[in-house]
C-alpha cells in the first residue's frame, strides 16, 4: 500500500512537471506568435513615421525648384592641389586650386585663413557663408541659427565682402543685405551637396581648422 502511494505521488509529481512544462511552452509560444504578429506592425510604423519626420526635418526649407534670384555662376573653375597661396578671381572664392586638406565645416568666430581649405571644402559640397565683421550681432545670432547643426556648412566672418553678407558654394555666389533675407536658406538646402558638388560625398570634417561649435 504504501509502494502504491509513493508510486501515484511520483506519477502525480511527473505529470505536474510535465504539465508545468507544457504551460510554459504553451506561453513561448504565445509569446513568439504575439512578438511575430508585432514585428510587421513595427517595422510598417517605422516605415511611415520615420521618413516623414526626416522628411520634416530635411523640408523645413525645401529645395529650390528653380533658379534662385541673384544667384551668380562661375565656370572654368581649376580643382588642382597646391601648396603655395592661390589667388582667386572671386572674393570669397568660389572654386579653384586648393591645398591637399580641407576646411572642417562648422561656424568660427574669427575669419578662416588660409582660405585655401575652405575652398576644398566647397568641392566637397559645403556651402560658405561669410559676412561682414561690422554685422550687427543680431544679424550673426541669425547666420549662426541657420549654420548650426548643418554638417555642410562653414560660417566665418571676412574682411572686403562685395556686400555684408555672401553665401558661397562651389561654382555658385549670392549677395545679400540681411540676415533674414529668405534666399540664405534656400540657397543652403540646395546647394549643400548639391548638383554643383564635384566631390560629393567627400567629408567636411577630419581636415583642418576647429569651429567654435
Amino acid at each position: 500500500m504504501g509502494k502504491k502511494k509513493v508510486a501515484s505521488s511520483d506519477r502525480a509529481a511527473r505529470v505536474a512537471a510535465m504539465q508545468a512544462e507544457q504551460a510554459r511552452k504553451e506561453r513561448r509560444w504565445r509569446i513568439g506568435i504575439a512578438a511575430a504578429a508585432a514585428i510587421p506592425v513595427v517595422a510598417l510604423v517605422v516605415a511611415l513615421v520615420l521618413p516623414l519626420a526626416m522628411g520634416m526635418r530635411s523640408n523645413e526649407t525645401p529645395v529650390a525648384s528653380g533658379p534662385i534670384e541673384g544667384v551668380q555662376t562661375f565656370s572654368g573653375l581649376t580643382a588642382n592641389h597646391v601648396s603655395t597661396a592661390v589667388q582667386y578671381a572671386q572674393h570669397p572664392p568660389v572654386g579653384g586650386d586648393h591645398t591637399g586638406y580641407w576646411q572642417n565645416c562648422g561656424i568660427y568666430d574669427e575669419p578662416i585663413d588660409p582660405i585655401e581649405p575652405a575652398v576644398h571644402s566647397l568641392e566637397h559640397g559645403a556651402v560658405w557663408i561669410t559676412y561682414d565683421p561690422s554685422l550687427s550681432a543680431d544679424e550673426v545670432g541669425t547666420l549662426r541659427a541657420l549654420a548650426r547643426n548643418k554638417p555642410y556648412a562653414m560660417l566665418s566672418p571676412m574682411e572686403g565682402l562685395p556686400a555684408p553678407i555672401v553665401a558661397s558654394a562651389w561654382g555658385l555666389q549670392i549677395t545679400a543685405e540681411s540676415a533674414s533675407d529668405e534666399r540664405l536658406p534656400s540657397f543652403l538646402a540646395t546647394y549643400m551637396q548639391g548638383p554643383q558638388t564635384p566631390e560629393r560625398g567627400a567629408s567636411c570634417f577630419g581636415g583642418v581648422g576647429t569651429p567654435s561649435r
